[in-house]
């Protein structure tokens, strides 16, 4: 009978997690776990999680007289995070979400805060940075420059929960990387062998 090994501790369930924003520019975190200033929060997720995205294209080779391809090239290679926010009421997730400077977001005298969404946006680049955890197993992402290329519909209904559902797109740094991944590694526990049979 064939033996597998089977470590528990090397799976992972996103039980838990977090979603940071900053500055274009700013460093990523060194450590895993919440990081500091200039790191802003993005507040709590929904329990879909974090969705990461891998949307690639491949150009297929394929020699006459042969019925499958000896060559592929990566045409297309593309890294996105997806989430909802919501707590819409944040002045980062607002900014996040209508691409509108945190600094303008400011409540006046009488506490409450307005901006307008103008018919010609610009690009908004930021540093992300995404935790994932599962008890004492945490997956980090960085992404240096990232932008939100999509964005849902918000739904307001009584039993519902408003929501900033969002797609957040990883460009290439100077480096021409686009997420920096750092996780908890574990060596696996392997089972002994049972003792040969004396002879």
């Amino acid at each position: 009978m064939v033996q597998i090994t089977r470590a528990a501790d090397l799976s992972m369930v996103g039980a838990n997690g977090g979603g940071w924003v900053a500055p274009l520019g700013t460093t990523g975190p060194t450590t895993l776990g919440t990081p500091p200033a200039p790191w802003t929060g993005l507040g709590a997720i929904s329990d879909d999680g974090l969705k990461y995205g891998v949307d690639e294209d491949h150009k297929e080779f394929q020699p006459w007289g042969v019925t499958s391809a000896f060559r592929t090239q990566i045409t297309k290679s593309v890294r996105t995070f997806g989430l909802t926010l919501w707590e819409t009421n944040s002045p980062i997730v607002k900014s996040i979400m209508f691409r509108v400077p945190v600094a303008d977001l400011a409540p006046g005298a009488d506490g409450t805060a307005s901006f307008a969404e103008t018919a010609s946006p610009s690009p908004d680049r930021r540093a992300w940075y995404f935790l994932v955890a599962d008890g004492d197993t945490m997956s980090g992402f960085y992404v240096p420059s990232g932008e939100v290329t999509d964005r849902s519909d918000v739904t307001y209904k009584s039993e519902e929960m408003a929501g900033y559902d969002i797609k957040v797109t990883a460009y290439p740094d100077a480096a021409n990387n686009t997420v920096y991944h750092t996780f908890t590694a574990k060596i696996p526990t392997v089972p002994k062998e049972p003792p040969a049979p004396k002879s």
